[in-house]
Formats: C-alpha cells, structure tokens, sequence
C-alpha cells in the first residue's frame, strides 16, 4: 500500500470515527440528567408549630397538646393563661415539613408543608407561628412562618357538609428562612464521584468511555455500577472541571419494565420490551340474575286470628352467556405495544389486558420486569 492509499485509508477511519461520535452525541443523555454529585443531597427537615387565625375549625378542647402550646406561646409574651381558660377553636397543632436543599445558604427562603395533627376540620385561613424546623441531627436549619394556603375548602352549616380536597394539609410558598448552611465535604484528594440515578453496569461502563475519551484524566475507574470515580486534572479547579464533566453525552442503557397501574387502568412500556411467542385466548363470561318478588294473598275464606297473612316470595332467574373469541398468536420477539394492539382487536378493555400481561409474565414469554403499582 503506497502513502496516498493509507493517508486516505486513515481518514476515512477517522471521518467514521467522528461520525459515530456525533450519532452517539446526538441521541444520547447529559451526564448531569443521568447522575449527580457525591454529596449533592437534600436532608430532611421536621418541626412542631401551631396555626392560629381560623374560624371556629380548629382542634377542639380534648386535644391537650394543643392548649398546651397556646399557653405556652402566651406566656413568651408575658400573660399566664391556665389551660382550663382556653376554649377556642381558633388554634390547630401542626407538623411542618421541608427539605433543605444541598447548597441552601443562610437568609434562603424554601417552601414549606403543613398538616393538622390534632381533629381541626379546616386550616383554611390560618397563620403559622413561628416554628423551628430541625434536621436528623436535631439542629435548628430554618424557621417557618406565614399564611397557610389551602387548595380547597370546607363549609358546614346545619349538618350539610360541602368539602373539596383535603382541608387539613397547606403550603406556605418560600415560608421558612434557612438559618444554617447544609454541612458539606470538601472534594479530597482531587477526587469527584459521579453516583448513577439508575444504577446500571452497561451505562456505569459507557459513562467512564465518554469520560476517558473527553478529558485527560489521571483516573476514571467504575467501583460499582452505580458509582463512578473520577480524578480531576492538575491546574484545573474543581467547579470548571465538574461543570464540563455534566455536559458529557452519554447512550444510557435502559432495562425492559413493564410498569401497570390497576386502579387506573394505566400500562406503560419500554420500546425494547420483547415477548416470546405465546397464544393468548380470552372468554367473556357473563351473568345476568334477575329477581322478580311475587305477593301471595290468602283467599277469601280465612278465621281472623289463625295466622294466616300475605307473603312475599322472590322469583329468580339466572342466565349464563359465554361468548368465545378467537385466540390471538404472537410471534416472538413481538413488542409489547403490537400485543396491545393485537389484543384491541378481540375488544379487550385495559384491565383484562392487565391481567394477560401477568399471565404472560408467569409463563415466562415476557422478557421485562413488570411493576404493579
């Protein structure tokens, strides 16, 4: 082979090459949809408060610990209130929740969840106090304050009750002000740890080939199928690094799921979701009882006294109707999507079709995991 020939030979390997790269670019996911950074986490966060301002639906006098915060909260203000004295309806205990986002500094404000502890009807219109929230550690991260909104309502009048939603969980929008910074880790030994949302050896792989490929790193090592673990160069610093690691393509492997929802009817499927080959036969079955009462009156020669009375005698009627249907072939490697249209055309609803997934599924023709919910 002469200069000219390999010279071409090795451009077009490499024109390949290129065009690969981008077909793979074009179709596959950022990095930073696929995966997230060691330590970029939210913590929990919980805390006791009470909500004042409501009209006549709050906790009624048998919950103590209502009462109790109230006096409690009045004496902070100076007045000493015995429990006894407190009979208003006005005020409902309430667990406050939120989450504390990894990079949450100190005067942020987050959203908060409220919901009645107690038997208030409604927090429809009430005010939250303000409430220390605490993380697992029991330290003080954020305080919660503000009109509580409720998407719904409660109205009551002369035993006549109209209700939307539930009435006794509100949010507060950006109520509650962090007043302690997430602890953080500092990146050690110029490490960063890429951990997968959906832990997977083929995608773990494929991500260290676009890493290795895209930067000149000293190491780029896969330790389990969920965590990878990535070096960064010399003279870089590690924001610039980690914000040019996120944007790596990368072709995810998906598993085969079958994901179907009985209470609503619902079935979502993969495009890769295969199915051997199995025939599929549904009856429908269906009976119809039809109850007809019939009242027997006594003639009209009867002695007053002898116990004779009209009677009412029910009449049944039972009627069986089986209709067969044709069976349905699929070949394999049918998708899951040309079943269910295969399946349409024996009229099926969506739930028998439910239940013919799982059938399939046990005699082990379905080559997917399926997820009842």
């Amino acid at each position: 082979m002469d200069g000219y020939s390999l010279v071409k030979t090795i451009f077009i390997f490499l024109f390949c090459f290129l065009l690969g790269q981008l077909a793979e670019a074009n179709v596959g996911v950022r990095l930073k949809d696929l995966a997230r950074i060691e330590g970029n986490r939210e913590i929990a966060l919980v805390g006791y408060g009470i909500v004042i301002g409501l009209s006549g639906s709050g906790d009624s006098s048998r919950n103590r610990a209502t009462l109790q915060s109230l006096a409690n909260t009045l004496s902070n203000f100076g007045l000493k209130v015995s429990e006894r004295d407190l009979n208003s309806r006005n005020v409902a205990a309430v667990m406050v929740t939120s989450e504390l986002p990894p990079f949450g500094e100190p005067g942020d404000r987050i959203d908060i969840a409220v919901s009645s502890i107690g038997d208030a009807k409604s927090l429809v219109g009430g005010t939250l106090l303000m409430t220390p929230l605490y993380g697992p550690d029991q330290k003080l991260y954020a305080i919660g304050q503000g009109s509580v909104i409720v998407g719904g309502y409660r109205v009551e009048s002369f035993s006549n009750l109209t209700k939307k939603n539930h009435t006794t969980v509100g949010n507060i929008a950006r109520g509650a002000t962090i007043e302690r910074a997430m602890p953080r880790e500092d990146i050690k030994l110029g490490e960063v740890n890429i951990l997968l949302n959906e832990p997977d050896y083929t995608t773990a792989q494929r991500v260290v080939r676009s890493i290795s490929s895209t930067f000149l790193t000293e190491k780029v090592e896969a330790v389990h199928p969920g965590k990878i673990a990535v070096v960064i160069p010399k003279g870089e610093s590690a924001m610039s690094f980690i914000a040019r690691l996120e944007g790596v393509f990368v072709v995810p492997d998906i598993d085969a799921r079958v994901v179907v929802n009985e209470r609503t009817g619902t079935i979502v499927a993969g495009s890769n979701v295969k199915i051997g080959a199995v025939s599929i036969a549904h009856g429908d079955l269906r009976i119809e009882i039809e109850t007809t009462f019939n009242a027997s009156q006594p003639g009209l020669t009867f002695r007053p006294g002898s116990g004779v009375q009209t009677v009412v005698t029910p009449e049944t009627k039972i009627s069986v109707v089986e209709n067969g249907s044709e069976p349905v072939i699929v070949q394999s490697g049918t998708t899951v999507g040309e079943l269910v249209q295969s399946l349409n055309k024996i009229r099926l609803s969506t739930r028998d079709i439910i239940s013919i997934l799982q059938s399939i599924k046990s005699a082990g023709a379905l080559h997917a995991d399926l997820i009842i919910q």
